[in-house]
């Protein structure tokens, strides 16, 4: 069972822990913006719905902190094109 996303600044990355592997979306902070610049799934948590799901919960994240997302990495662009929900939070 995966836990909870967790947003670590000090990595800049937002981070979700599963079968004691980690899965990471990456960023770096400008202004009012989050850049998701890389996802990575370890290979055995893949097929999982995890990445889906540390998108998501860092999506909520940019959302509580009134900031936008700029999805420079194509699995947070794909999520973002694919969940109505969110589409409010990218930055034009």
């Amino acid at each position: 069972m995966a836990g909870e996303v967790v947003n670590n600044e000090a990595e800049q990355r937002y981070e979700l822990a599963a079968g004691g592997a980690v899965a990471i979306a990456a960023y770096r902070r400008e202004g009012g913006r989050i850049l998701f610049t890389h996802t990575e799934v370890p290979g055995e948590l893949e097929g999982r719905g995890i990445g889906s799901r540390l998108v998501a919960g860092a999506l909520d994240d940019v959302r509580r902190r009134g900031l936008k997302a700029v999805p420079l990495c194509s699995f947070v662009a794909h999520y973002v094109e694919t969940h109505p929900e969110v589409q409010d939070l990218a930055a034009d």
